[in-house]
């Protein structure tokens, strides 16, 4: 179980980038689109996207609206059997900030503000699901040092 903890945390973590990268191809997309003459107004959501790189709006939502918050729900329950400290502690922080940075994507539509809280919660939620992962990855290295420790220790006498 401590390796699927590691694991589900870890990929949190490269979701997440993968979440910057691709709202940075779109953006970049999008302001070479308009550079060039595009323009962008209710009609583009009409027929095929306006430039390729909308892909990756596309991805930045599926990924930040389904994809994250089922693993973050996952790591949860899975923490309940991890023989890990503070398991359950972060992956309940990991679920509390994606629950918040889909609150503020979806109402940073109204409010640009919250735009740029998503992206600072965005970090957060990468640096506890990190931690998270390296906890477990801590844990696992303690525990290999308290099975060899009585080995050793009869070895010497």
């Amino acid at each position: 179980m401590r390796i699927t903890y590691r694991i589900l945390s870890f990929t949190i973590c490269a979701l997440v980038a993968l979440q910057a990268a691709s709202h940075a191809w779109a953006s970049a997309g999008l302001g070479l689109y308009i550079a060039e003459g595009g323009v962008v107004d209710a009609s583009a959501q009409e027929g095929p996207p306006p430039f390729p790189e909308v892909m990756g709006f596309m991805i930045h939502g599926m990924n930040g609206m389904f994809v994250i918050p089922a693993l973050a729900l996952i790591l949860l329950i899975v923490s309940f059997f991890v023989k890990v400290r503070h398991a359950v502690t972060f992956a309940a922080g990991v679920l509390v900030l994606v629950v918040l940075q889909v609150t503020l994507g979806l109402l940073g539509h109204g409010i640009p503000l919250l735009g740029f809280l998503h992206g600072i919660n965005a970090l957060l939620l990468f640096t506890t699901a990190l931690l998270a992962g390296l906890n477990a990855s801590r844990g696992r290295v303690i525990a290999k040092a308290d099975a060899a420790a009585p080995a050793a220790v009869g070895a010497s006498a």
